[in-house]
Order: C-alpha cells, then sequence, then structure tokens
C-alpha cells in the first residue's frame, strides 16, 4: 500500500498526535490520505455518521483528513472495563463483553476485520496513514498482535518511530525500541523526537549521535505545543494536549492546522511525502 506508519517507543509518545498532524498536512498537499487504527485501547469514544462506534483519535484523525469518520479506520475498540478486561467493538458494534480468549480472536476474526479495512482504504484513498499502539518493541506480544509490526507487514509500510523527549531517556529508548524490532528493524526509515521544550538548537548532538549509531535518519524534532485542544489518545495517557472530550469543529480545525503548521516547520516534509510511494 501508499502510506506510512508511525509507532512509538512507548504509550503517550505522541503517536496519536502526529498523525492527526500528518493527515491534516497531506490534505493540505492535496494527497487524499485515510487515518488507521486498527486496533485501540480507549474509553474516548465518537459515533460514525451512521452511529457506529469508533475511538475519537481516530474520529479526529478523519476529520483532520477532511473526511468523515467511518469504522473501517478503527476496525477494533477495547474500551477497558477494568484492570483486567475489555468490551471489544468490532466494526463499530459491540462484539463481547469482556476479552476472554482475545489472542484466538485477533489471528481469526480479529485480523480479517483488519485486512478487508486495508483492502478497502488501499482501493479508495491515496494513502494510508496508521497509528501504532504503545510500543513495537514488547516482544512477549510478538506472536500474536495486531497493532504494530504485523499491521505494517499486512500493509506493507514504512515505519516512523516517535520518542518523547519531555520524559527523558529518548535515546535510550529509540535505540532499546530498535534494537529489539529483529527483522522488522529494516522497516524504520525515520525517527521523530516529540515534545521537545526550550531550546531546539540544544538538542542538535543528540540528533547527530543518533543518527550516525542507528543509521537511521531523524526527520525532526517537535517542539511541545502548547494550547492545542485535542483530546487525549486513551485513558491510559499521562498527559494531553487539550480536553478529553471533542472539541467543537471550529476549535479542532484550528488545532488541526496547528500541529500540521508544526510538522511542517520540524520535520523534513519532503522525506515524509517521499515514503508515501506515491510516485
Amino acid at each position: 500500500m501508499n502510506g506510512l506508519m508511525v509507532q512509538g517507543t512507548s504509550s503517550d509518545s505522541g503517536k496519536s498526535f502526529i498523525v492527526t498532524g500528518l493527515c491534516r498536512l497531506f490534505s493540505d498537499l492535496g494527497i487524499r490520505v485515510c487515518p488507521f487504527k486498527s486496533q485501540n485501547m480507549s474509553n474516548f469514544s465518537s459515533l460514525t455518521h451512521d452511529g457506529l462506534e469508533i475511538s475519537t483519535a481516530q474520529a479526529l484523525q478523519a476529520k483532520a483528513s477532511r473526511l468523515t469518520p467511518e469504522a473501517f479506520m478503527n476496525p477494533i475498540l477495547l474500551k477497558p472495563q477494568h484492570d483486567c478486561s475489555s468490551q471489544i467493538f468490532l466494526n463499530g458494534r459491540l462484539y463481547a463483553n469482556d476479552t476472554r480468549g482475545y489472542r484466538d480472536f485477533t489471528q481469526t476474526v480479529g485480523i480479517s476485520a483488519v485486512r478487508d479495512s486495508l483492502a478497502r482504504i488501499a482501493r479508495d484513498y491515496d494513502a494510508i496513514i496508521i497509528e501504532g499502539a504503545g510500543s513495537p518493541a514488547e516482544v512477549n506480544l510478538n506472536s500474536w498482535e495486531i497493532v504494530n509490526m504485523r499491521i505494517a507487514r499486512e500493509a506493507d509500510v514504512p515505519v516512523v518511530l516517535a520518542a518523547d523527549v519531555d520524559r527523558g531517556g529518548a535515546l535510550a529508548a529509540v535505540v532499546g525500541t530498535l534494537e529489539l524490532l529483529g527483522s522488522d528493524r529494516a522497516r524504520v526509515k525515520g525517527i521523530i523526537f516529540n515534545k521537545f521544550r526550550g531550546d531546539i538548537g540544544l538538542f542538535r548532538d543528540a540528533v547527530t549521535w543518533t543518527e550516525n549509531y542507528t543509521g537511521v535518519p531523524v526527520l525532526g524534532v517537535l517542539p511541545y505545543l502548547e494550547g492545542v485542544d485535542l483530546p487525549a489518545e486513551d485513558s491510559l495517557s499521562q498527559k494531553n494536549y487539550g480536553t478529553r472530550t471533542e472539541p467543537d469543529a471550529h476549535t479542532a480545525n484550528h488545532s488541526f492546522d496547528a500541529i500540521a503548521k508544526a510538522l511542517r516547520e520540524n520535520l523534513d516534509v519532503t522525506a515524509l511525502e517521499s515514503l508515501l510511494s506515491l510516485h
């Protein structure tokens, strides 16, 4: 497929934020992009025009892309009920009230729904912008996960790895993640350092070191943006960029444009566009 995937070195690394900005940025360039997250764990959901339930993050990413939110953009939604279980929504409808047998679900019904969604997006859009979940380096999940590198392989897209500078340890997180990816490491075509506070010039040595040590280009360093009124990506976020309710259309569009502007000013947009493989 034409497109790219944004994965993170951890939860709350800014994957949803970056995907939202890329959707608006590429839409501004006249590219018909479609957001996608195969599986999202969140209690923040939105209803589509036909009454189906998806994650609010993917609904907002659709709007950033200037599209109507649809269930195929988030075929699996897990809504936590307590520490040990979640409701499963499949293609926008309640499928099960708990996650017993979820491992089998991912490898049968779940992956089938994901493949159907990917096929539809490949047919109807210029490119896909995929959001991962948590970290792709959770090696204990590799045999049955359907949200990180499994999806990058299914869609056959390159991966951009995002790291949260604000929480510290970003260099170790990048290096450690790459070391644990095995053969999937070759899919990682770029690194984005996110949520940097202060003078970005002070981070240049870190960028140079990262590129020299890993051999993967750093596509840019994004500043920590204040005043962007978008909900947290999921219920597990330690921080967020705004409220936990979906903003009105005017406020949302202002936030989409602000994020896209930050991406244009701080990332190598030419390199990102080339990763879409449109030509």
